[in-house]
C-alpha cells in the first residue's frame, strides 16, 4: 500500500511517497482494523483499564475482544524485526492494524492481565450457572420428599387405583405404584368421558383436604410444574465437569496473577495485585462451597428416587433427574390446570353460597313493633302538637 503526500519547498514542488508496510495477511488485517474502528478509545484509556481491573471506560466485551484478537507469536515477532530495522523516526510506515497490535503488546503483560479480568465474569457467571441448577434439584427433591400435599396427592391417587381395581385380587389391593404412571392419569377417564382420573383427584383433594380451596389462602399440593421441568434439564456428571473445568481454570488464573505480580513493575503492581488476590481467595471458598452442594444435591437425588423405589431405564445403569422429573412434570402440569379450573368454580360456588346465606338473613328479619304506652310524657307532647295543628 502506498500512501502519496503533496509537500511545497521555496521555489519547487515536492511529491513524496510514503509506503505502508503490511504484515498480516488480507483477511487478518481486516479483521483488526474492524476491530480499530468499531472501538473509538485511545490506547492510553485500553492500557488504564488492564493496568488497574477498571471497565468503566472500556467494558469487558472490548477487553474480551482485544484479547481475542491480540497479535500472535508469529505476527509480533514480524512486527517487533520491523521496528528494528527501521530508523525511529520511520515507525509510522507500518499499516494501521500492524500498529495497533504493536502498540497493544506495549501495555505490561497485556495478555496475562486481560485474562485474568475477564476470567472473573467467567467464574461468576459459571458458578452462578452451578448454583442455579443444584438449587433447582434440591427444591423440587425437597419437595417430593417433605411437603404434605405431595403425600396426600400421592395417597389418593393409590386409594383410588386400589378401589377401581377393586375386583382384582392381584392390583386391587396395591401398596404403592410406580410413578411411571402418573402421566396416564389423565388417559383414564370416567364412563361417559367428562373427566379424567386427574381431574377426579384434584376435585377431591380441594373439597375435602383444603379448607382453603377456593380463596387466596389455597396452595397447590405440589412443587411447580415449572421446577420439574428445569430439574428435567439438570445431568449431574455435566455438573461435576463444570465444577472439575472452574477449579482448573482458577487455577491458571492464580498462577497468573502470581506471574503477572512478579514481573511487573512496582508502578504497575497496584491495584491489580490487591484486586485479583482478593478475588482469587474468594473464587476458592465460593467453589468449594459449591462443590458441597452439589454433592449434597446428588444424595438428596438419590435419597429422592430411593424413596419412590424408582429403578433406571432400560439400558440405563442409574435414574436420570430427566426421567423423574420429566414425569412429575407432565403429572403436575396436568394437576395445576385442573386445579385451577377446580378452584374458579369453588370461588364461584362459595360466593353464591354466601349471596344465598345474605338474601335468606334479609328475608328472615321480621320489623318489630312496640305497643304505645298513652300516658307517657312523649306520647302526651304528640298528642298535644297534634291538637294545636288541628286547631
Amino acid at each position: 500500500m502506498f500512501r502519496v503526500s503533496l509537500g511545497k519547498s521555496p521555489g519547487c514542488s515536492r511529491v513524496c511517497v510514503i509506503k505502508l508496510v503490511k504484515l498480516l495477511d488480507g483477511k487478518r488485517s481486516q479483521t483488526v482494523g474492524i476491530l480499530i474502528s468499531s472501538l473509538h478509545l485511545d490506547m492510553k484509556d485500553i492500557q488504564q483499564a488492564v493496568l488497574t481491573v477498571d471497565n468503566s471506560v472500556v467494558d469487558l466485551e472490548t477487553i474480551e475482544a482485544l484479547y481475542e484478537n491480540r497479535a500472535t507469536n508469529d505476527e509480533l515477532e514480524k512486527i517487533k524485526k520491523h521496528h528494528e530495522s527501521t530508523k525511529q523516526d520511520e515507525v509510522k510506515l507500518l499499516d494501521k492494524p500492524e500498529q495497533f497490535l504493536y502498540e497493544l503488546s506495549q501495555i505490561p503483560d497485556f495478555s496475562g492481565r486481560a485474562h485474568c479480568i475477564i476470567f472473573q465474569t467467567v467464574f461468576q457467571d459459571g458458578i452462578s450457572s452451578i448454583r442455579r441448577k443444584v438449587e433447582i434439584v434440591s427444591t423440587v427433591c425437597k419437595g417430593l420428599l417433605e411437603c404434605d400435599g405431595v403425600k396426600d396427592v400421592i395417597g389418593l391417587v393409590l386409594a383410588f387405583g386400589n378401589y377401581m381395581n377393586g375386583g382384582n385380587r392381584t392390583r386391587g389391593q396395591a401398596d404403592g405404584f410406580g410413578l411411571e404412571i402418573l402421566p396416564k392419569l389423565k388417559d383414564v377417564k370416567s364412563r361417559d368421558s367428562r373427566i379424567s382420573l386427574v381431574d377426579y383427584v384434584v376435585s377431591y383433594y380441594l373439597r375435602n383436604m383444603d379448607k382453603h380451596a377456593g380463596s387466596d389462602k389455597s396452595v397447590f399440593p405440589l412443587p411447580e410444574p415449572q421446577d420439574f421441568f428445569l430439574a428435567a434439564q439438570v445431568k449431574f456428571e455435566d455438573l461435576f465437569k463444570d465444577v472439575r473445568k472452574l477449579k482448573k481454570d482458577l487455577t491458571v488464573c492464580d498462577r497468573n496473577v502470581q506471574r503477572v505480580c512478579g514481573d511487573s513493575l512496582e508502578e504497575h503492581l497496584q491495584p491489580f495485585k490487591d484486586k485479583m488476590e482478593a478475588f482469587v481467595a474468594t473464587a476458592k471458598l465460593e467453589h468449594a462451597a459449591e462443590d458441597e452442594r452439589l454433592q449434597a444435591a446428588q444424595k438428596r437425588f438419590q435419597d429422592m428416587v430411593n424413596f419412590f423405589g424408582l429403578r433406571p431405564k432400560s439400558g440405563e445403569k442409574e435414574v436420570a433427574p430427566g426421567y423423574v422429573f420429566m414425569l412429575w412434570y407432565e403429572f403436575c402440569n396436568d394437576f395445576k390446570t385442573t386445579w385451577k379450573r377446580e378452584s374458579k368454580i369453588i370461588s364461584k360456588e362459595r360466593l353464591k353460597e354466601a349471596q344465598q346465606t345474605v338474601q335468606k338473613m334479609t328475608a328472615e328479619k321480621r320489623v318489630e313493633t312496640k305497643k304505645i304506652n298513652a300516658n307517657s310524657l312523649k306520647e302526651r307532647l304528640r298528642q298535644k302538637e297534634a291538637s294545636v295543628s288541628s286547631s
